[in-house]
């Protein structure tokens, strides 16, 4: 009874540091952080809460992958660990790029007047209408896989809180449901925000800055992903 008891209890203590430690984490800034609020800025709460899915979903993936050890690859692998740390940098700085152009057109037709700002906020309306769940959802999924930092970190802080005597790989399965829910309470959040404020937000200069931060920020996260070492 007594040896029951201190596991009961030390599994405790292990959850209340992982949720701790998890919150921390989720409140961190990156990739996922920027593309969530931006494409809840152009299309809406639906679109950031599916963009957070998708994104969620890489997650609780990584998050099975440590449980099953095959993160552990990237952790050991410099060459695999190279591989994906260079696509994952292209594909930010493609989001990024991109999102650059679209600002820059925007931009140049309202400069040359081909585009009014209430052709912008009608074209913004049209989007939010007509934006695409998938889309977002795989967006979301794609800027998380694109980080395979997420990968190492997964492998290196899961276990960590695996208290001694539990069965392994069921608590870091048990572990890695509760890092997605703390990630998506807090992503959830911050949608909820964006969306309370989009009416300043979506205004088409605004929205223009906004986009040009967005994807300024996607560049220099994609630059600083390909140039890092480990």
């Amino acid at each position: 009874m007594r040896v029951a008891g201190r596991e009961h209890e030390g599994m405790l203590e292990s959850l209340i540091a992982f949720v701790g430690a998890a919150v921390l984490i989720a409140m961190a800034p990156g990739p996922s952080t920027v593309v969530i609020m931006r494409e809840s800025v152009r299309s809406g709460r639906r679109a950031g809460l599916a963009t957070t899915l998708g994104n969620e979903v890489g997650v609780l993936a990584w998050g099975l992958a440590a449980a099953v050890g095959l993160s552990a690859l990237l952790a050991a692998s410099q060459l695999a660990y190279d591989v994906l740390r260079v696509v994952g940098a292209a594909v930010l700085v493609y989001f990024g790029v991109r999102t650059l152009w679209q600002a820059r057109r925007g931009a140049f037709a309202t400069e040359t007047g081909t585009e009014t700002d209430a052709a912008v906020e009608a074209e913004a309306g049209a989007g939010r209408s007509a934006w695409s769940a998938w889309r977002c959802f795989r967006l979301g999924l794609i800027t998380n896989f694109a980080n395979p930092k997420a990968g190492v970190f997964a492998v290196s802080f899961l276990p960590q809180f695996v208290p001694e005597g539990q069965p392994v790989m069921a608590t870091l399965l048990a572990l890695s449901v509760l890092w997605v829910l703390i990630d998506l309470a807090w992503y959830t959040v911050v949608v909820w925000v964006v969306d309370a404020a989009r009416r300043v937000l979506g205004r088409p200069a605004v929205r223009r800055r906004l986009e040009q931060v967005s994807g300024a920020v996607l560049v220099g996260l994609g630059v600083r992903l390909a140039a890092e070492t480990r």
